[in-house]
């Protein structure tokens, strides 16, 4: 793993997703998703790929934020979530983009199984070294250390 920018495809990205895909698609079909939780706006893009490839139709949009203008802020927050009732008793597969400290994913997930989802968590890149929060995504399409440019970010 390098620490240098990883400036990422389109090419690469839909490889990626595959990916991912393909280690869901081989979960039991009691295990697998019927929604799709994407965190806005880096998980939008895969989120949307992932639900093509996987047939699912249910895509919901958590707007949660850990970054701004400034920089990091101390804590995620998340501005906007599914009602509990759109996730109740649902099976979530949640995804981002990226899974840096984690803190995001974890804050997210943690609403979902408040409102009585089932979650799993995907993510096109894992950064294990930088996590803050215990545990890893559920599922994962490589591993990075440096920052990630994702193609559909421009110049960020």
């Amino acid at each position: 793993m390098s620490t240098e920018t990883l400036v990422l495809t389109w090419e690469e990205l839909n490889g990626h997703v595959e990916a991912l895909a393909v280690q869901i698609q081989v979960l039991p079909d009691a295990q697998r998703p019927d929604a799709i939780l994407a965190i806005s706006r880096g998980g939008l893009v895969p989120g949307a790929m992932l639900a093509y490839r996987l047939g699912i139709r249910d895509l919901l949009i958590a707007v949660a934020e850990h970054y701004d203008a400034s920089g990091r802020r101390p804590a995620p927050t998340i501005t906007r979530m599914p009602s509990d009732e759109s996730l109740k008793g649902r099976s979530i597969l949640i995804v981002d983009e990226v899974w840096e400290s984690g803190r995001t994913l974890a804050l997210v997930a943690e609403r979902a199984r408040a409102a009585g989802a089932t979650v799993r968590t995907a993510v096109v890149h894992h950064k294990p070294g930088k996590s803050e929060v215990p545990g890893a995504p559920d599922f994962f399409a490589a591993l990075a250390d440096g920052w990630i440019t994702y193609p559909y970010k421009g110049g960020e």
